[in-house]
């Protein structure tokens, strides 16, 4: 009987180790994806989760923009920001907000920040001043 339930098992941990959701951000150890530079920015730092569970970290969201360039969106299963305010927390990006303001800057100095809350970008954009865009305007704006 115990032999016949090992295989059960290897496939029960593979399924397990394939898992799709964000991972921890191992920040100050990890580098980017797309520019080698370590994630040190726990308010701007992204995420990419293919459907089979491989996750990619970026240091800055417009890096992950400009990795989407290169790759087709498809094998995507969650697309991730940190929200601004809530450093480290990690937010779905297609339902977040976004602001361009250079008086708010970001690792790679496209003065781009995320907000789970759109209230809280508007507030943000009010005090600081720049552009609010969707997850679909921001993905044109970094287009070739």
């Amino acid at each position: 009987m115990k032999n016949q339930l090992t295989p059960y098992f290897i496939l029960l941990a593979l399924c397990l180790s394939c898992s799709i959701g964000p991972k921890s951000i191992d920040y100050g150890h990890v580098g980017c994806h797309f520019c080698s530079m370590t994630i040190v920015d726990q308010q701007h730092a992204a995420q990419l989760v293919t459907q089979k569970g491989k996750v990619f970290n970026f240091d800055a969201i417009e890096c992950m923009l400009n990795q989407l360039k290169k790759e087709g969106q498809s094998e995507i299963a969650l697309f991730l920001v940190n929200d601004y305010e809530q450093p480290g927390e990690l937010v779905d990006a297609t339902k977040a907000t976004y602001l361009i303001s250079e008086n708010v800057p970001s690792p790679m100095g496209e003065y781009l920040s995320a907000f789970a809350n759109e209230q809280t970008a508007i507030n943000i954009k009010n005090e600081q001043g720049g552009t609010l865009y969707t997850w679909s305007e921001i993905k044109n704006r970094f287009k070739p």
